[in-house]
């Protein structure tokens, strides 16, 4: 059974999907709700929901932000809710790993399909995990009958570095690549921290961002074509991810001694240690 968490302010939305709509039929139980992002991460902290329906827009924190600080680490699957006018936050959902969204006013039969795509894949990766979980403990035993000591490979952050580094001009998300190598997002993310120091989203973002400074030094694109080119889709949120990095926007990199001297060495270390 797959818990699910909503998270919205307005109660007739929060209650109408709470009570009306056919869990049951989706393998799915409501677990909990919140009133906004403060509380809905004290519910996903506690409650460890599978799927988490949140509003983008509510007071004392956002749906996104809340989204952005648990998504990584609790691996679950968010549906956004918005509406039209708030479109544009929806594409920084994306930006987050977040594929499904729900315009206001809700219609459940556009729901039900979401529902059934995200637990038809939970499922078959919850399947994938218990086989291979399976096949690991047959290595294992057999392993200590030979007296050979288990190999620990790293196949799965080189799976990972290698999507970044060919992919990063995409959409590219953790849970796709958790589909494909059949193991949980929560893992993944585990062992690149071991190996890198970074979760996925900071090195994606790192990487990014290296790629950028590369296109600024060679000042053929516009700012904006060049967040476009590194896979930024949100041209206000790549400026943003740019300062964190780099401390300043891109057009004061451009004006500044450091663009002029091509010198971007301090980024170009952090990515080498990396």
């Amino acid at each position: 059974m797959n818990k699910v968490l909503i998270v919205e302010d307005e109660d007739i939305i929060r209650k109408g999907l709470m009570f009306m709509a056919k869990w049951n039929q989706y393998d799915c139980v409501v677990v909990g709700e919140a009133i906004n992002g403060e509380e809905g991460l004290r519910q996903i902290k506690e409650k460890r929901p599978d799927i988490v329906i949140v509003d983008i827009n509510m007071p004392e924190k956002d749906g996104l932000s809340m989204i952005e600080e648990s998504i990584e680490l609790y691996g679950y699957d968010a549906i956004i809710i918005s509406g039209h006018s708030e479109f544009s936050y929806a594409k920084k959902a994306i930006s987050l790993g977040v594929s499904e969204y729900l315009l206001k006013p809700i219609n459940f039969n556009e729901l039900y399909p979401i529902l059934e795509k995200i637990t038809s894949k939970r499922n078959h990766l919850q399947q994938l995990h218990q086989d291979k979980k399976q096949i690991d403990i047959e290595k294992a035993r057999l392993s200590l009958i030979s007296g050979e000591e288990p190999s620990h490979s790293n196949k799965y952050v080189t799976l990972m570095l290698d999507s970044i580094r060919t992919g990063y001009r995409n959409r590219l998300s953790l849970t796709d690549i958790s589909i494909e190598c059949g193991m949980s997002c929560t893992y993944l993310n585990t062992k690149l921290k071991q190996y890198t120091g970074y979760t996925f989203n900071d090195y994606l973002n790192r990487y990014r961002i290296q790629q950028a400074i590369k296109l600024l030094n060679e000042n053929e694109l516009k700012v904006y074509e060049i967040a476009d080119e590194v896979g930024f889709a949100d041209y206000k949120y790549f400026i943003k991810v740019f300062k964190k990095y780099i401390g300043i926007s891109p057009v004061k990199f451009i004006e500044s001694e450091h663009f002029k001297e091509g010198n971007y060495e301090t980024l170009q270390n952090e990515s080498d240690k990396e």
